[in-house]
């Protein structure tokens, strides 16, 4: 195959794919069990939520399940988001991974 196939072909392949969009979410309108239940069936969503400290501003962030769902400098941490049966939800989000020395790989924080 030539080099120009293989490029033509590489192209076609790339432009095939599908697009992989990301749910967005507004976590006060979901009890616990929903958002959990979606983060889980999706691997990653965006929840969006009211801010309690400044009025009118919306929080977001990304949720996922488990580390491999972040970037290769991140890793999964626990975090918590207010919904509509609870104030405090657990998930995890992604957090940038300093290792510290005399620690090995990265810490693995069951959802």
């Amino acid at each position: 195959m030539s080099k120009v196939s293989i490029i033509a072909l590489a192209f076609i392949l790339a432009a095939s794919t599908q697009a992989q969009a990301i749910s967005r979410y507004n976590s006060t309108q979901l009890t616990c069990d929903a958002v959990r239940e979606r983060v889980l069936n999706e691997r990653a969503v965006i929840l969006r939520y009211p801010s309690t400290r400044v009025r009118g501003m919306t929080l977001y962030d990304r949720y996922v399940t488990r580390n491999a769902e972040c970037a290769q400098h991140e890793y999964a941490e626990r975090a918590y988001v207010p919904t509509r049966d609870t104030d405090r939800c657990p998930v995890l989000n992604c957090q940038d991974y300093d290792p510290r020395p005399g620690r090995f790989g990265k810490p693995n924080i069951r959802f």
